[in-house]
């Protein structure tokens, strides 16, 4: 079953732009190849923490939407969790209903 999904990581603020692309393309391969669909990428940009983490203030901001099994989150995050670039990730179930599109509405007047 398909159920969609964010995670929210965060990489160090010290890497280089083709760092950053490289960390978000291993991953949006990585989710692809586990079987994910209909997946966003937003880079949200360099911000500041709202609290230190292993000595650093400022952090990238990469939002990934995605489509997919509960199976592929564990192996996703053990991978964040041993890499060197990700500082923090969190991924959350969303909840969708079955009835949000508007032709849906219109066909109940």
């Amino acid at each position: 079953m398909q159920i969609v999904y964010e995670t929210m990581y965060i990489l160090r603020p010290d890497l280089r732009e083709e760092q950053i692309e490289q960390a978000v393309n291993k991953y949006q391969t990585f989710i692809q190849e586990q079987g994910a669909e209909q997946i966003e990428i937003q880079n949200r940009g360099k911000r500041r923490l709202a609290y230190e983490i292993g000595k650093q203030r400022e952090g990238i901001y990469i939002q990934m939407n995605y489509q997919g099994s509960g199976t592929l989150i564990a192996p996703l995050e053990r991978s964040m969790r041993l890499s060197e670039e990700v500082i923090r990730y969190l991924t959350i179930k969303q909840e969708v209903s079955e009835k949000t599109t508007p032709e849906d509405d219109a066909e109940d007047e």
